[in-house]
């Protein structure tokens, strides 16, 4: 054992003296190794982050909720044209609906529409994300609040003039000061902040719960009416666990068509999003990114081991004379081809340092100027150690066999 440990320290003085005295050529010979190491890492280094991000996002949600609307989450075969005369699911649906179905834990409405200005005295807050929502939506969402409260059923049913206020929109608006019981200025009414939501930070699907603000829907509908096209509606579905979500989901398209009084044959004109295909179909994507980053990292992994391989085939030819003399000494074969090897993966381990070194200084950099936790995790480094060494390995093999099939009497000629 004490034997290896002395090769190792030898071929890490041998790697050593090949950057130091061959700096330009080791350099340009590691630099695929270490893009190659960079670019695989990177990209699953992001991936792992938005990963990390959706999970954090939809935490609260139950997988199983399902979105009807006029609108698919995914790819659909009804084309466009078809899909364009889909009516908005309504209020009066919601209710129906909510009375009709089975096995359902919460069932809520929402109304998408756009963004608007909050006022507080002198302190406006621009771009705001508005959330008219019924009030079984804080038992679907699981919203967390830092000071006070979400309206009640009575208050959402009236369209009160009370709002909810996100983290960051009440901090900018109210500073330090108390935001509860608070009038602000909306839509051209004043309404009461009864609420203000936990810090939740930026949201990989666009705005998060620190930039928007909940209000009644039924404020909305009093304000804009129920046939306005540019508000799109949706049924919210959390249906208990454990329930056969094919059925459900049959249960759901039987009462509404029903309803509707869509005939035997018509198509749906609606479509029911499970937020579990969302994510599948988000998987896909982020699984097609991690194959096309490998691909391109291939790439460059493969001129790296040219590069590292290069270097050994130079090394051998340098030290040819050293070569002869270890074996006349009585060094086998063996100790010979180990040597080689283990400097190959050391230079090549170096390279891919290098690259991980790099990944995570942009993560750090990336992390502080998007406010994006980019994670490079223990796997993730673990994985790049493991590949640039199996790089240099590959790479040492034919260098290495080459040096301990030297004969010792024609080394130490040829190296004089």
């Amino acid at each position: 054992m004490f034997v290896y440990f002395r090769l190792l320290k030898e071929s890490f003085a041998f790697a050593m003296n090949a950057l130091r005295n061959n700096k330009l050529r080791t350099l340009l010979s590691l630099l695929g190794v270490t893009i190659g190491i960079f670019s695989i890492i990177a990209v699953l280094a992001a991936v792992d982050s938005l990963d990390r991000k959706i999970s954090k996002d939809l935490s609260s949600l139950d997988k199983n909720t399902i979105y009807l609307m006029k609108f698919s989450f995914g790819p659909t075969d009804v084309p466009q044209w078809k899909r364009e005369q889909f009516p908005n699911v309504k209020y009066d649906e919601y209710t129906y609906m909510k009375g009709a179905m089975t096995n359902t834990e919460q069932l809520g409405y929402q109304i998408f529409t756009k963004s608007e200005s909050i006022k507080y005295n002198a302190n406006v807050v621009t771009d705001i994300n508005m959330v008219p929502v019924s009030h079984e939506f804080i038992d679907i969402q699981g919203l967390e609040f830092e000071k006070g409260r979400f309206y009640n059923e009575s208050e959402a049913n009236s369209g009160a003039t009370v709002i909810v206020l996100g983290n960051e929109i009440a901090k900018s608006l109210f500073g330090d000061s108390e935001p509860i019981g608070k009038n602000v200025r909306v839509y051209g009414k004043r309404f009461t902040v009864i609420g203000v939501l936990k810090k939740q930070g930026a949201g990989i699907f666009g705005n998060s719960n620190d930039t928007s603000a909940f209000l009644p829907v039924n404020f909305i509908r009093q304000l804009y009416g129920d046939n306005n096209k540019y508000l799109t509606n949706v049924i919210i579905f959390k249906p208990n666990k454990g329930v056969d979500m094919e059925a459900y989901k049959a249960e759901i398209t039987q009462k509404l068509r029903a309803y509707r009084g869509l005939k035997a044959g018509e198509i749906n004109n609606f479509f029911i999003n499970v937020l579990s295909g969302f994510t599948n179909f988000i998987d896909g994507i982020i699984g097609q990114m991690n194959l096309v980053g490998w691909i391109i990292s291939g790439f460059s992994l493969l001129v790296g081991g040219f590069g590292i391989a290069n270097i050994m085939f130079v090394s051998v030819k340098e030290r040819t004379n050293l070569i002869g003399i270890q074996k006349s000494l009585g060094a086998k074969n063996k100790f010979i081809l180990f040597q080689f090897l283990f400097e190959a993966i050391i230079l090549s381990v170096i390279g891919g340092a290098i690259g991980l070194f790099l990944v995570w200084i942009i993560a750090l950099v990336l992390s502080k100027a998007l406010e994006f936790e980019f994670v490079l995790s223990l796997g993730n480094m673990v994985l790049g150690t493991g590949l640039a060494a199996l790089i240099g390995l590959i790479s040492g093999i034919l260098p290495a066999v080459k040096a301990s099939k030297l004969d010792p009497v024609e080394a130490i000629r040829t190296g004089i």
